[in-house]
């Protein structure tokens, strides 16, 4: 039974010791818990009171600086405006001095005119004095020459313009050849020394083209593939290309024939591609005909452009630079358009600046003078008008429009600058090298040319010489003398110049020898 007890009291007391153990335990875990707690708390603020610390002295450092920066910037932008400031108060006080010096001298000026005009006055004043003089004098010779040679006024002087003409008439014709003598050796000379500096400056290298587009084959068995299966692939191409395509006898040659150089040019490209493909079918060539398309559009955009770089001209219109592009696939007698009209700029902007013109004007104007050739095949009128058109439609200057009208002389110049483009124009052109032309067309020009000069009476014979550029005419000296060879010359000049078309230059030489023979038996 004590036994019994005894274990109950243990247990009771072990029970007791575990619940002041427990109690223990939940007071004062939580006290101590929260005693760290308050001092990782108070470390934190502590670390957290020193970074906003040093951030603060950073910030006031940053600042410092900061503001020093921004005061350097500010003093040195004022230095360089009170620089600025200081050079305009220079730049207002030079031209304030040149214009009190104009000023003085206009003053001068003024007073030394109003001086002429005063004594020329004077000499106007004496001079109607002196006329009315004379004129009492005249009137009083004609009344007395009337009552002694019985004749009116006007009888007299119908006899002494009959006599003066009479015996004037080869005197003046002898004045009027040596005064334009003297005029042409002076503007030769002149022009000669005009065109040696400016051809002396540019060197360009001669190109032709031909007007045959000709496109070589591998083998005669690509005709074939060409043509393809009922013909479908010559009729793609055809259709597509707008041209047409010839396939003769010939061996391995195709012959592109099309008025319109782009579309030719492109034809030709295309077809070499198809070749170097294979794959010659109407899906591939719609494919191959619309890349060559593209390229060529980007390819005559970028050449207008370079073109325009390469001579200094900026501000010109993108679409008509464009039509400048279009002017490489362009040939006149054999002649690259393109190039013709890039050294007819460099030759009138050299001469401009010999004669202290806008160079690049007279470039510009040199350039578009032949701009009307990019699209005279697709459209109607005169390669004269359409650039006139062109020009007028995208704003050039008045200048420019008229040295385009005037190169081939449709229409008066009315500035230097379209007569230095007329003169390159022609340089250009008529250089050896430059242009060919068909048989044909030089045949019935020289033709022309010695029926003009046959047409003319006292002319026994004539010759086209040098290709038709001197013509030389023989006259029967009994029907034609010295001054009439003279003035016959002039006239066969001017009817050259009216009736005929032709590059370049042409001499005209009359020749009247007369000879005394004699035998002696």
């Amino acid at each position: 039974m004590l036994e019994v007890w005894t274990w109950i009291v243990l247990c009771v007391a072990t029970l007791l010791l575990g619940f002041v153990i427990g109690f223990l335990m939940y007071k004062i875990i939580p006290a101590l818990r929260e005693k760290d707690a308050k001092k990782k708390a108070e470390k934190i603020l502590r670390d957290a009171e020193i970074r906003a610390e040093q951030i603060k002295k950073n910030a006031q450092i940053d600042g410092k600086q900061t503001v020093l920066e921004m005061k350097q910037e500010a003093e040195k932008d004022i230095r360089e405006r009170k620089q600025e400031y200081a050079n305009l108060e220079n730049k207002l006080n030079q031209r304030e001095q040149n214009i009190d010096r104009r000023d003085a001298n206009l003053l001068l000026k003024e007073n030394a005119i109003e001086q002429k005009n005063e004594q020329l006055t004077r000499r106007l004043q004496e001079c109607d004095k002196k006329e009315a003089t004379l004129q009492q004098k005249i009137d009083s010779i004609i009344v007395e020459l009337e009552k002694v040679g019985q004749l009116s006024v006007k009888e007299a002087r119908d006899q002494i313009f009959e006599r003066v003409e009479s015996k004037m008439s080869k005197e003046i014709a002898s004045y009027m050849k040596n005064k334009e003598d003297e005029a042409k050796s002076e503007a030769e000379a002149k022009a000669k020394e005009m065109l040696s500096i400016a051809i002396s400056k540019y060197a360009q290298e001669e190109v032709q083209e031909r007007t045959v587009s000709v496109v070589p084959l591998p083998s005669d068995e690509m005709k074939g593939r060409i043509i393809g299966r009922e013909g479908r692939n010559i009729r793609t191409m055809e259709q597509l290309l707008g041209v047409d395509l010839i396939i003769d006898d010939t061996p391995e040659v195709i012959t592109v024939s099309c008025f319109n150089p782009i579309r030719r040019y492109i034809a030709t490209k295309s077809l070499d591609l198809l070749i170097k493909d294979g794959r010659i079918q109407p899906g591939r060539i719609e494919e191959i005909v619309a890349k060559v398309q593209s390229e060529v559009e980007a390819d005559i955009q970028k050449t207008g452009e370079e073109t325009a770089f390469k001579l200094g001209l900026p501000k010109i219109n993108k679409e008509l630079l464009s039509y400048v592009g279009k002017l490489k696939y362009r040939t006149s007698y054999g002649q690259n358009a393109l190039d013709h009209s890039i050294e007819t700029a460099y030759l009138a902007g050299i001469m401009a600046a010999e004669l202290g013109l806008d160079q690049n004007l007279a470039k510009r104007a040199g350039l578009l003078h032949d701009i009307g050739k990019a699209v005279d095949f697709e459209q109607d009128g005169s390669h004269v008008e359409l650039g006139a058109r062109l020009a007028k439609k995208y704003g050039e200057n008045d200048v420019v429009i008229n040295s385009i009208e005037s190169h081939h002389g449709d229409v008066p110049q009315n500035c230097l600058i379209a007569y230095l483009v007329q003169a390159a124009d022609t340089l250009s052109a008529a250089r050896p090298g430059a242009r060919s032309e068909t048989l044909e067309n030089y045949i019935k020009r020289i033709e022309q040319l010695e029926t003009i000069c046959k047409s003319f009476d006292g002319v026994y014979q004539c010759y086209a010489m040098q290709s038709g550029r001197e013509v030389r005419i023989m006259v029967i000296p009994d029907k034609v003398d010295d001054l009439a060879a003279f003035k016959m010359a002039r006239d066969i000049r001017e009817k050259i110049e009216t009736e005929m078309t032709y590059p370049g230059q042409i001499k005209v030489s009359v020749i009247r020898e007369y000879r005394a023979v004699e035998t002696a038996k």
